[in-house]
């Protein structure tokens, strides 16, 4: 089995004294980090944690989420971070699914921890306290290991555990870096969360190209353009609102020169969105990835970004792209169903197997995307599989929130689709049918769905229908209900 020598620890002895983590708790460097890490690491076996069990992580972005990330795999332990947006039933079924052995947790979710029931759980910040005496070496990291589970949004309503290893990882780091290059002077500005597989991954490059992250608990326009201007960013990842935002307030101010390079992912871009930071020389490139690649999977090269906007780019090396419709590779220009092949690919879903046999064919990931290429092999996306909703970035499954709606007494049918926001990209809509003789006042079916789920997954607006449009087995034509919205 390939080995390397953990990341972190070999970062730390060439440059112990670098930067590693810049933000409001101050600046962490590499050797700080490390022994950070190995404080951590040395607290959970303590614990009497084994290898391959799973380690939960419900917390904010901070530092101490950094050293989790690099204690786990010193311990054997998977690590799953856990969406902090989600509502204790949320938490508690991926906890149960995952069958995780512990949860660390921060202070500000110190409250929520304290209700999850079967788990063990243990506050982060006292664990990663530095120590005295001699500190175990940190064993060579196994690229074929299982490194991370990240829940991923699912159609039947229920999430999947996406089961990436340390090898994964690796290949996503190292082809974005020969995608975009790296500088002696870059930084890259870490606001995405990091539960997220696209925040995750800017702490592991930073750890692998030896280059400072500038971390932020949450995402500020102000202090996103601040970072840019006064901590010489050169690197951001952003979703389009987030980009969006920032615009407004910067107006018409020119970048620094600095700053090469905003990649921009969580959904296709709006055209007038790209359109105003090519006015503005605003130096963006677009990126399609997933939780199941370990963040970038296409990504437009700066070369290319004026000439091919709109353009996620090209697969980064050594990812294969094909874009399959009937059952055959599409000629150039067809849309067709987005699959992708390379070593940044998951091996399947926690627990799912079904699921993975349904996603995985001969290494190919059909993603459920639709998209096509230009001639020259750039990747257009079309739309983020069929009935995805992304609104600000997250994944929102209508099949998810119809669940919920279904639970109240006065509905009969539910279906959820996004309708077009402004701000957010998209928002959920539902319409139902009501029980007969019901009264559901929509506002306390909103106020049903946000006391179970995620406050962005609860629809928007209600519109209650005489009949939901299905085709002759039941199942629900969803294309229908938005042409009857658009009619709205």
């Amino acid at each position: 089995m390939p080995h390397l020598p953990d990341w972190l620890a070999r970062r730390a002895l060439l440059h112990p004294d670098r930067p590693a983590l810049i933000g409001s708790f101050a600046t962490w460097s590499f050797a700080e980090l490390d022994a950070r890490a190995s404080a951590l690491a040395m607290g959970l076996r303590a614990l009497g944690l084994l290898p391959g069990q799973r380690l939960a992580i419900l917390a904010r972005n901070s530092p101490y989420y950094a050293a989790a990330l690099h204690a786990a795999p010193r311990c054997g332990l998977l690590l799953v971070p856990l969406n902090t947006r989600l509502t204790p039933n949320e938490l508690a079924w991926q906890l149960a699914d995952c069958g995780a052995t512990l949860l660390l947790y921060d202070e500000a979710h110190a409250a929520v921890a304290a209700i999850l029931d079967g788990v063990e759980r243990v506050a982060l910040e006292p664990l990663t306290e530095l120590v005295t005496g001699e500190v175990a070496a940190a064993p060579p990291i196994d690229l074929d290991a299982p490194h991370t589970i990240i829940y991923t949004s699912g159609t039947t309503g229920h999430p999947k555990g996406a089961m990436l290893s340390a090898g994964n990882h690796w290949w996503s780091a190292t082809a974005s870096l020969l995608n975009l290059g790296l500088h002696e002077t870059d930084r890259w500005l870490a606001v995405l969360p990091l539960f997220h597989v696209g925040g995750l991954s800017i702490l592991l490059r930073g750890v692998i190209y030896g280059i400072p992250v500038v971390l932020h608990e949450r995402f500020d326009p102000a202090a996103a353009l601040a970072a840019i201007d006064d901590e010489a960013v050169t690197i951001a990842s952003l979703v389009a609102v987030m980009l969006a935002r920032m615009l407004e307030i910067r107006g018409q101010r020119p970048f620094p020169p600095h700053f090469r390079c905003a990649l921009l992912g969580g959904g296709p871009a709006p055209q007038q969105l790209l359109e105003s930071c090519a006015s503005r020389g605003v130096p963006v490139v677009q990126t399609y990835g997933m939780t199941e690649t370990a963040s970038q999977a296409v990504t437009l090269a700066p070369a290319d970004a004026l000439r091919k906007l709109g353009s996620a780019g090209q697969p980064l090396l050594p990812m294969e792209l094909r874009i399959v419709a009937a059952g055959r590779v599409a000629a150039p220009g067809e849309v067709g169903e987005i699959c992708v092949r390379g070593p940044m690919v998951t091996k399947g879903y926690y627990g799912r197997p079904e699921a993975t046999a349904a996603a995985l064919h001969d290494g190919w990931l059909h993603t459920g995307d639709l998209g096509y290429l230009d001639p020259e092999g750039f990747l257009y996306v079309v739309d983020r599989r069929s009935d995805l909703i992304i609104s600000g970035g997250e994944n929102i499954y209508p099949a998810e929130v119809e669940a919920i709606l279904l639970e109240h007494p006065a509905v009969a049918e539910a279906g959820v689709i996004g309708a077009p926001d402004p701000l957010w990209g998209q928002v959920p809509v539902a319409f139902l049918v009501i029980r007969d003789a019901a009264h559901a006042d929509s506002n306390q079916l909103i106020e049903h769905c946000r006391a179970r789920l995620a406050t962005y997954k609860a629809p928007r607006q209600i519109h209650v229908v005489a009949e939901l449009p299905r085709t002759a087995a039941g199942k629900l034509r969803r294309n229908l209900l938005r042409e009857l919205l658009e009619r709205m």
